[in-house]
């Protein structure tokens, strides 16, 4: 059998969401759209190779609930980039309140057999054991986001690089220390849901990098990423903190509420770094009258992405511009820093 000819163009998009929150000061962002975007469209229409309709796949999808803004958009993106093409077929189930609710919902998905399952689990390790049960049925799984600890419960895995969040938020707070001469930093950090291994290896690679040029986190809080709870946890931070130099802040999302507490304190001697790269952040940042001076990017995209490849894999095409013929066993996309300075060239990719 001869390789197919690839082209298949790289996508990355996000979409915009409206406001939402508990209060004036909480405006958060959620996004509610998921048709395909020019851009998805244009990708999935470009002549030859991969992007030529070929054998029709079903694809089953299961997300958590769209609590915030950055969960809504990897079910958008997911919708929105199987709409793009013609030979795909999309069926998504409710994901539930929690891992065992979502597992009974999967193995509904299961039973329809479609071609491919992605899945981004509410806990990877609760639900390696369906991942391990569909791919012995032959149905492969693309798993999302939250990593299944066994590899043989997914066909391609696909994350953003948690580590490297932290790594890259450390890396700028250290280059910012350098080139204002502080040599002995108070340094804040409000991380995500600590039982999530994702807030774990975020946390190590800052507190490693900063231990490196030996620096250490002063006082960390662990907030929910959502709104209230970064607001919460915000307003302790720095209740703690008489003095601050930097804060990092895990998830934008929960960052409104970060910020929110910030205004409400009314000091202004620290920055403050973000996480994920909400539009908001970016806006922030560009604007540059906030204490906020980046973020540190975990994009949803990575949704769109997991659909394509998942239709990839169900009709045993590989990845354009790679020579194998199957698509790869893992992708980990780099976490890149957004700053007052690039931050024009992210907004078209800000959830």
């Amino acid at each position: 059998m001869t390789q197919h000819s690839r082209d298949m163009s790289r996508r990355r998009l996000l979409f915009g969401g409206a406001a939402v929150g508990t209060g004036v000061l909480l405006a958060g962002c959620t996004g509610n759209e998921s048709q395909p975007t020019e851009a998805q469209t244009k990708a999935a229409a470009a002549p030859g190779g991969n992007n030529e309709p070929g054998k029709r796949v079903t694809i089953g999808f299961s997300a958590p609930a769209a609590d915030h803004g950055w969960i809504a958009a990897i079910t958008n993106n997911a919708k929105a980039q199987a709409g793009a093409y013609s030979d795909v077929e999309f069926k998504s189930v409710e994901a539930g309140a929690d891992a065992a609710a979502q597992r009974a919902a999967l193995s509904t998905l299961i039973s329809q057999k479609p071609d491919v399952i992605v899945l981004l689990p509410h806990d990877g390790k609760e639900l390696n054991a369906f991942g391990l049960e569909a791919m012995k049925a032959g149905i492969p799984v693309v798993n999302l986001d939250r990593g299944f600890p066994d590899a043989r419960a997914y066909r391609l895995q696909i994350k953003g690089d948690n580590h490297g969040m932290g790594v890259a938020a450390a890396t700028y707070l250290i280059e910012q220390f350098k080139a204002k001469g502080v040599s002995n930093p108070v340094i804040g950090e409000i991380a995500g849901m600590d039982e999530l291994e994702l807030t774990q290896e975020r946390s190590k690679g800052f507190a490693d990098t900063l231990a490196a040029s030996g620096f250490k986190v002063a006082n960390r809080r662990a907030a929910r990423f959502t709104a209230d709870s970064g607001q919460q946890e915000a307003a302790q931070l720095l209740q703690a903190l008489p003095k601050i130099d930097a804060i990092w802040n895990h998830d934008d999302d929960q960052g409104i509420g970060v910020m929110a507490a910030v205004a409400q304190s009314g000091r202004k001697e620290f920055f403050l770094v973000g996480g994920a790269g909400s539009k908001k952040a970016m806006e922030d940042i560009q604007a540059d009258n906030t204490v906020m001076k980046a973020t540190v990017t975990y994009s949803p995209s990575m949704a769109s992405s997991a659909i394509s490849l998942a239709r990839l894999i169900g009709q045993d095409r590989g990845m354009s511009d790679l020579v194998e013929l199957q698509v790869p066993k893992e992708i980990i996309l780099a976490s890149e820093t957004i700053t007052k300075e690039n931050a024009g060239d992210y907004l078209k990719l800000g959830f």
